[in-house]
């Protein structure tokens, strides 16, 4: 964290010198007791919480996350999803980055479920996400627009792989259709176990745009089940048949969006130095597109 420059709020740095001080002062105004040890995700603290006044109540959760701008709008989307298909909002403080959500089971996921069976739970998850996105919610063309004009900035990218990307993303966003409410970040850690569904998702990036641009994350996270070559291609292919058939999804548009991922994956490996990122994201593009 420390070495995140600021998103409009706090440094990365001075994020982690004040996160226990925002904590305490949650659970002071929501009235709030710990219990149980505290979890860590990339940019956020999640402590298990009770009601003070009610501490064999309701189980849940105190998260609070560094602001940065992919998790702005996250209360807004689960407000807006009001529990289908998503882990419950309880209460919300945006000025500190806190929610207050229901517990759920933190070692469930679907990191090693069979691999068909995690992305069809996924794709019925999409269903129930994929409603219509409020008016406030950020759309994919405003996200996406300034990493498509820094991606044809750079020179030390493939010109095919630029002119690919930028040209489809140019002809999916221009493609006529509802604008639904995204979680954009629906891999297979970000769906745990609950008592009232088999699984939840948790921790969106939210977007309003096309259903197909969801897809890419399922390529990206357990990339080395994928396998090489021809194998590749093939179970690239099969993970967006089971999850586009269990969601309703279009199987060749979510396709192509994932291209498009693809290419702002290989922009941030770029930027950041990351060979085997650079690479990983290149190899998926291609298996992609073949």
């Amino acid at each position: 964290m420390s070495r995140l420059p600021s998103e409009g709020g706090p440094t990365g740095a001075d994020w982690v010198r004040d996160v226990d001080r925002l904590a305490r002062e949650c659970l002071d105004e929501w009235g709030l007791s710990l219990a149980g040890e505290p979890m860590t995700g990339w940019t956020a603290v999640v402590h298990p919480v009770v009601r003070r006044d009610d501490p064999d109540g309701e189980q849940l959760v105190l998260k609070i996350g560094w602001p940065h701008v992919e998790s702005a709008q996250e209360h807004l989307a689960l407000r807006a999803w009001d529990g289908h298909g998503a882990v419950r909002l309880v209460a919300a403080d945006p000025s500190r980055g806190a929610l207050l959500l229901e517990r759920l089971d933190s070692t469930r996921d679907l990191q090693i479920v069979d691999i068909d069976e995690a992305c069809a739970a996924i794709g019925g998850l999409y269903r129930e996400l994929h409603e219509s996105a409020p008016p406030t919610i950020r759309t994919v063309a405003a996200y996406l627009d300034p990493y498509l004009t820094r991606l044809r900035q750079r020179t030390d990218i493939p010109r095919r792989v630029v002119s690919r990307v930028t040209g489809l993303a140019r002809e999916l966003l221009a493609e006529p259709g509802p604008r639904v409410l995204l979680h954009t970040d629906l891999h297979f850690q970000n769906v745990l176990a609950a008592d009232r569904a088999p699984w939840l998702s948790i921790d969106p990036k939210p977007l309003a745009g096309a259903a197909g641009y969801e897809l890419h994350p399922l390529l990206r996270n357990r990339f080395d089940e994928l396998g090489t070559g021809a194998a590749m291609r093939w179970s690239v292919r099969h993970r967006l048949e089971v999850t586009c058939d269990a969601a309703g999804l279009d199987e060749e548009v979510g396709r192509l969006w994932c291209i498009v991922r693809c290419g702002v994956e290989v922009l941030w490996a770029a930027v950041d130095g990351d060979e085997a990122e650079l690479s990983k994201n290149l190899t998926l593009l291609k298996a992609l597109d073949d």
